[in-house]
């Protein structure tokens, strides 16, 4: 469903990602390693669109399309090192703004997503007063709310702890076997089922 040909990206003077390419099954995860500096994030940012690529060919379902493609980016979330929240809302309010602007939501579909990432004792609260878990859980939450087909996560795993990560890992799976895909920056093993992972190694920084 995903292909990637012949992608370069440059930061500047450095040519960061070079002639990378790789396909995608629906199902699928890519785990993207790496060293720090080797252009992990720089990836999953050209993928979406948030960084512009020198060259390459992106196709989504078989079709060539742009990074910019309203279709396509319909069928993608993109989660990064930061939860994207709204420090004065709650937990639950974010919820509510950000996935509703993609689609009609109900109290109880949002209530759910709560409960599924173990966040509802803390949903009612500020966002400025949550851990850096609890904020990760509220993404999480509005990640697997939202429906998108392709999920890019820059560092899932990242300010949880172990019951957070196989929280991850659960969520990651049930996209897989719903048909999703998913494209992951790691620095440390998903622990997914061995046929749903291929792996990508980006070369060391230049």
């Amino acid at each position: 469903m995903l292909a990637v040909e012949n992608l370069h990206v440059f930061r500047g003077d450095r040519h960061v990602l070079r002639a990378l390419s790789f396909e995608l099954a629906a199902g699928c995860c890519l785990r993207v390693t790496g060293v720090n500096g080797a252009g992990k994030t720089t990836l999953l940012r050209a993928l979406c669109g948030l960084v512009e690529a020198e060259e390459g060919v992106l196709r989504w379902r078989g079709v060539e399309t742009s990074r910019s493609a309203p279709g396509y980016h319909a069928e993608l979330a993109y989660l990064g090192h930061d939860a994207p929240l709204k420090a004065d809302l709650s937990g639950r309010e974010n919820i509510r703004y950000a996935v509703g602007l993609r689609r009609v939501l109900d109290r109880e579909a949002v209530s759910r997503a709560l409960e599924r990432v173990g966040a509802t004792a803390f949903a009612e609260r500020p966002v400025r007063s949550l851990s850096a878990g609890q904020r990760r859980r509220i993404a999480f939450a509005a990640l697997w709310l939202c429906g998108a087909t392709l999920w890019l996560l820059d560092e899932p795993n990242t300010n949880l702890d172990t019951q957070g990560q196989e929280l991850v890992a659960g969520l990651i799976e049930e996209q897989l076997r719903a048909g999703g895909l998913v494209v992951a920056a790691v620095h440390q093993d998903l622990h997914l089922t061995a046929g749903r992972r291929m792996d990508l190694v980006i070369p060391g920084g230049r």
